[in-house]
């Protein structure tokens, strides 16, 4: 048989990823002196010198490599970045570089790939400021500052607007003024949170307008304010020409940006609270509201909820588990639908955490109810803020101890095994798929992009 004959700049590559394989940093450096380009060339199943390093622990190579500003986040032929390679192979010194930014120290824990990828809703731009909820006097001139921020909600649906965006529409928050939205402040079906402040500060000189602490700008204030004034009314106050109220958040809050979507599930659960909690859940008298939103105290002078640490007027929270459920073989994963999914979609268990309950024998106890498949070990992969209208959704990994599947239809419609290679078709080629995954947004996306990588054959 005829040999193959490379050209001369395939075999330069092919000589550069196997010095990076082999762990010759000087032979590396000298093929990137002079020709900058291999930097990120790939061989076979699309493996570039980082994954090389990755798979065989060379750690000064990986360094180099990122050093010269190396693409890590490239996949090889089956979904895996270099940094799934060094996890899977155990490199830990090698998977906690490529963690690591220039900005973080790198990360003593070992954490999951999920938690590296800051799910959707997570993020936080604001500083909570919590210890400043309790002073009135900052918390009112903030309120009229002409730098502070607020965010319009009607029936807890935010004001949105939609630009055109180069080849897609771009959805954002409205952000209005003081002056533009005082006279709702007196309103009294008007509630009103604060937010936070943002985390930065800017030089003094750049405003004049607002509060300085030595010098220094201090950062404006975000407030939300939800109302039941009329929509048509309230979106005459935002300058936006496309400003809408959104009827389905489920799917409108997930076209936000990362940073407003933080902003979004924060105020969304606080504003949902207060919809629900008017009156003292222990008496059933009038409450008010206190600390800048984050609480609500009871007008009853006897009441039991103002004693001790009895007090139960504070934002709820309501924690759900989501789980994906892994065959014995581990290459299949269990997922299942509802029947109000779109058609052909399907998604990881879930369910909510009884009182009592740790989150491994809710996890157990869910798989078992929905889909009758019992479940041994479980792991705790991340979480998400869920603000429809106050989740947080805790993503779990579980093994499979038995495979029969018996599902409860009046919890889901359907549930099967998929392979591991039906998920990636799923998730990464869009080309007929046998089904279709929640959006990126989701928690459970990830959770199967997490064991995607976990369970590739490297």
């Amino acid at each position: 048989m005829a040999s193959v004959q490379l050209s001369a700049v395939e075999e330069m590559e092919e000589k550069f990823l196997d010095a990076a394989a082999r762990g010759h940093v000087s032979l590396l450096s000298t093929f990137l002196s002079h020709s900058p380009s291999l930097l990120n060339c790939s061989g076979h199943n699309s493996w570039t010198a980082l994954m090389m390093a990755a798979r065989n622990g060379h750690y000064d190579v990986a360094e180099t490599l990122l050093s010269h500003g190396c693409d890590k986040l490239s996949v090889n032929h089956s979904s895996q970045t270099a940094y799934d390679i060094a996890k899977f192979w155990g490199h830990r010194h090698i998977s906690d570089l490529l963690a690591g930014t220039p900005d973080q120290p790198q990360h003593v824990l070992q954490t999951s790939d999920l938690y590296q990828q800051d799910n959707y809703f997570n993020r936080e731009p604001l500083d909570r400021q919590s210890e400043r909820r309790a002073d009135t006097a900052w918390l009112e001139a903030k309120q009229k500052s002409p730098d502070s921020v607020y965010l319009l909600f009607s029936n807890l649906s935010p004001m949105l607007s939609s630009q055109e965006d180069g080849p897609g529409t771009h959805t954002k928050v409205c952000r209005l003024g003081y002056e533009v939205v005082k006279e709702l402040l007196h309103k009294p079906d008007s509630v009103m949170i604060f937010l936070g402040v943002e985390q930065r500060n800017t030089p003094s000189s750049s405003s004049t307008s607002s509060p300085q602490t030595n010098g220094i700008r201090e950062p404006p204030a975000w407030f939300a304010i939800n109302t039941d004034t009329e929509p048509a009314e309230l979106l005459k106050l935002s300058r936006e020409a496309n400003s809408v109220f959104p009827q389905r958040p489920n799917r409108d809050l997930l076209t936000l940006s990362e940073d407003e979507a933080g902003i979004i599930a924060q105020a969304r659960a606080v504003l949902a609270w207060h919809s629900r909690y008017s009156f003292c859940p222990t008496c059933g008298s009038g409450t008010k509201m206190e600390d800048g939103g984050y609480k609500r105290t009871c007008l009853n002078p006897d009441c039991k909820s103002l004693q001790g640490v009895h007090n139960t007027c504070y934002p709820r929270v309501d924690p759900v588990v989501i789980m994906l459920v892994i065959h014995p073989d581990g290459n299949q994963c269990l997922l299942g639908r509802k029947k109000v999914f779109p058609v052909g979609m399907f998604s990881c268990l879930a369910g909510f955490i009884e009182p009592g309950e740790a989150i491994e024998a809710a996890v157990k106890r869910e798989v078992e109810e929905e889909s009758g498949v019992k479940v041994g070990p479980v792991q705790y992969i991340s979480c998400q803020p869920w603000p429809m209208p106050s989740n947080l959704m805790i993503g779990c990994m579980a093994v499979a101890l038995s495979t029969d599947i018996k599902v409860d239809e009046k919890e889901i419609e359907e549930a099967r095994w998929f392979t591991r290679q039906q998920v990636i078709d799923s998730v990464y080629r869009g080309s007929s798929p046998v089904f279709t995954m929640p959006p990126r947004q989701a928690i459970a996306h990830q959770l199967v992009k997490q064991w995607i990588g976990m369970t590739s054959n490297l």
